[in-house]
């Protein structure tokens, strides 16, 4: 691959794999019922309205889920992967592969933006407790669903919580033992891992 195509694949990967989080964090923030009013929830709707609005005249709400914004989240996923296919490689490969791997980045993507939200919210624990800051109260809305069942299981420590490193040891499990097992097993090229 000569250097301007690999300049064109990192600009690609990188706005592409932006966008797509957006779109992502979008499904999630409804999903665990985040503030719509947060500034960062703002920029997230306002950012995917415009593909997200003639998607939900097509796909309906399902259980008060936005399942527009997670099927636009695998559409930018399949576009983004077959692009990077043509730029890498001149192909784009076989459709059922495609839509294969991009069920299996966006369940990748999905994993990472919870691991990476903890580790802001533990890093927010120790610098700036009780901030109200907009990004600090989503990110602490963001893992509250997911520490919650830790909290439940373990006994009180007397204030220390150590929830945030089961739910990070139950991530990296889910990561290693399936999202990378299906990426072997499917036969996903190194260069859409990148994307994961």
């Amino acid at each position: 691959m000569d250097q301007l195509n690999q300049a064109a694949l990192y600009v690609l990967q990188t706005l592409g794999s932006l966008y797509l989080m957006i779109v992502l964090l979008r499904f999630i923030l409804q999903l665990v019922r985040a503030d719509f009013y947060n500034p960062l929830s703002q920029f997230a709707v306002r950012a995917t309205q415009p593909l997200l609005k003639p998607l939900r005249r097509i796909i309906p709400s399902i259980a008060g889920l936005d399942i527009a914004s997670l099927v636009l989240a695998l559409l930018v996923q399949l576009v983004l992967m077959a692009l990077t296919l043509l730029l890498a490689y001149g192909t784009t490969g076989s459709p059922i592969q495609l839509l294969i791997w991009s069920l299996i980045g966006i369940a990748a993507l999905f994993i990472n933006i919870f691991f990476y939200a903890l580790i802001i919210s533990v890093i927010l624990s120790w610098v700036a407790q009780g901030s109200h800051n907009p990004a600090a109260l989503l990110v602490n809305q963001l893992c509250e669903p997911l520490l919650m069942p830790f909290r439940r299981l373990l006994p009180n420590m007397g204030g220390l919580d150590l929830s945030p490193i089961f739910a990070f040891i139950a991530i990296k499990l889910l990561d290693m033992l399936v999202i990378n097992n299906l990426a072997q097993m499917t036969g996903m090229p190194d260069v859409l891992r990148m994307l994961m």
